[in-house]
């Protein structure tokens, strides 16, 4: 087992140069050194300690006048911010890359309260449970034994009341040439990226909303890639007898057929579940089966294909790899600013997403260089074989828990916090004061103008 060090011994001295480091893989990328400074000091500034971290208060944290400067890096500035994806690609890959590695598809939302944002709208988002005015990002995530981050993002942009709304994207910047498409062709085109950037992955997984799209799956096997994607409980399997609903097969596995593994350890130590594997009407198409403990009825279903040979271990080893990317989102809203943007037009939306994504990387490289080769003790089972036992009753374990993303975040942020200027922080409260009063009077003008 892989030991960490113990945070007595943890190098703090080192988190500068290491941020120093994320950045100088993407600063080529900003040809301007005004521009490049001030990315520098936004992905800083992601990381600090600030409680809301937005234009305003980044530009505060950075020492500059006014928000004007880091308003223009999301809206205005020449940068690539397609480019610097590839980078932070490269970067994580570079610490945490591995030929079994798993990319994991997924999506998360950004409530709104306004109608303005690029892909803005009512919709449902497992980010509040429930329908709501949102923005839906989708996201490819890549996972192996030595951590995990998000390595490419992009917007959905719903049909109806967005792409078929010309002034409406005019608005807010989108071009005539971005199209409709669904959250699994999106998925699809990060996919197709990653292989054209010789990505080392064995598998892709993702939940139902992927898992149901029979397009991406096909789009898979055509590429030879192994997936275990997860289905609902409704979907229709192809069997010798004719199509039968996912939950159904679950009621013809004999009590023989179940197996308990663990499919990776969590925060509470490692996830068990009973496990069936079921042939379908197809050889190279399975039907995995995950049956809870404690309360047998709740099932989940998965669909899983590989061009080669695959045990039932290896196949729950990578259905367990799929919450990393929910901790991914939970890391990167939490300790990267991920949802804290207010930018409104569409590349803006890209440009602050990308700058969230180095900060969180770098949090993912910086963890993973507490362990030797073979990954973090407790962090999902991605590498090597799904534990087959029984799982014991309680677990002592004396090991050093390792640094998480957050004490990482939390040490980086009070090591290179700034001094305190007065005059500075005067300076933005007489600012931010001057403001808020122009925009109370606009307000009040336009509200009179409506009312007459």
């Amino acid at each position: 087992m892989a030991v960490p060090v113990s945070v007595e011994h943890f190098d703090a001295a080192r988190l500068q140069p290491g941020l120093d480091d994320a950045f100088a893989q993407v600063a080529g990328r900003f040809k301007r050194r005004e521009v490049r400074l001030r990315a520098r000091s936004c992905v800083q500034g992601m990381l600090s300690g600030l409680e809301r971290k937005n234009g305003w208060t980044l530009a505060e944290y950075a020492g500059e006048r006014t928000p004007d400067g880091m308003q223009r890096l999301f809206n205005a500035a020449v940068w690539d911010e397609h480019g610097v994806r590839d980078d932070i690609r490269t970067y994580v890959l570079g610490h945490l890359g591995d030929p079994g590695g798993v990319l994991i598809g997924d999506d998360t939302g950004f409530v709104k309260a306004g109608t303005r944002s690029a892909g803005v709208q009512r919709q449902y988002t497992g980010t509040a449970g429930k329908i709501t005015n949102c923005q839906i990002g989708v996201y490819l995530a890549y996972a192996s034994p030595r951590g995990r981050a998000l390595i490419d993002r992009d917007l959905y942009l719903p049909r109806e009341s967005w792409i078929a709304d010309a002034d409406r994207c005019a608005a807010a910047k989108i071009g005539p040439e971005v199209g409709f498409r669904t959250k699994p062709q999106l998925l699809q085109a990060m996919i197709e990226r990653a292989l054209a950037a010789g990505v080392p992955f064995a598998w892709v997984t993702a939940d139902e909303a992927y898992g149901d799209n029979g397009p991406l799956r096909r789009f898979l096997e055509d590429e030879r890639l192994g997936y275990v994607m997860a289905v609902s409980r409704d979907h229709q399997i192809s069997t010798a007898a004719g199509k039968v609903r996912a939950d159904v097969m679950a009621t013809r596995v004999p009590r023989t057929g179940w197996q308990r593994l663990s499919c990776g350890a969590g925060s509470k130590g490692e996830r068990w579940y009973d496990w069936a594997l079921v042939a379908t009407a197809a050889s190279t198409h399975r039907l995995l089966i995950r049956r809870s403990i404690s309360r047998p009825s709740e099932l989940a279903f998965y669909l899983a294909s590989s061009p080669r040979p695959a045990a039932l271990r290896e196949l729950v080893r990578v259905a367990g790899t799929r919450w990393a990317v929910e901790e991914c989102f939970q890391a990167g809203k939490n300790e990267a600013a991920l949802d804290h943007y207010q930018v409104r037009l569409y590349r803006a939306w890209y440009r602050y997403s990308t700058i969230a994504m180095l900060a969180l990387a770098f949090l993912a490289v910086t963890r993973a260089g507490q362990f030797p080769p073979g990954g973090p003790p407790d962090g999902p089972a991605t590498g090597g074989e799904a534990i087959t036992a029984a799982p014991p009753a309680a677990t002592h374990g004396d090991h050093v828990i390792a640094l998480s993303a957050n004490e990482i975040r939390r040490l980086f942020a009070l090591l290179t916090r700034p001094s305190i200027d007065h005059a500075h922080v005067q300076h933005w409260s007489a600012w931010r004061l001057r403001h808020q009063t122009r925009a109370r009077r606009c307000h009040y003008q336009r509200r009179r103008l409506r009312d007459h």
